[in-house]
């Protein structure tokens, strides 16, 4: 699956939060999503490089994408069955 063919339905920028904030942020914002939609976080926290998948796969959700644009880290979380 290529980058540009990922619709993203929300997007959630945690540029200036440090940890744990990242990874409530985006549980809150997950939250809001239905089973299968897709949600890009942008983070600059070098924590969130391991936070944001570790919790992803503890709650089911799936890292599609991430790679890094400078200090920015970037994540394609689609969301997994409530």
């Amino acid at each position: 699956m290529m980058i540009q063919e990922i619709k993203v339905d929300n997007l959630l920028d945690c540029r200036g939060l440090f940890c744990p904030v990242p990874v409530l942020i985006t549980r809150e914002e997950i939250e809001k999503l239905e089973p299968g939609q897709i949600l890009q976080i942008i983070a600059d926290d070098p924590a969130a490089e391991e936070d944001i998948p570790r919790w992803a796969k503890r709650t089911g959700n799936t890292i599609l994408h991430k790679w890094k644009e400078g200090n920015d880290l970037y994540f394609i979380v689609r969301k997994g069955r409530a």
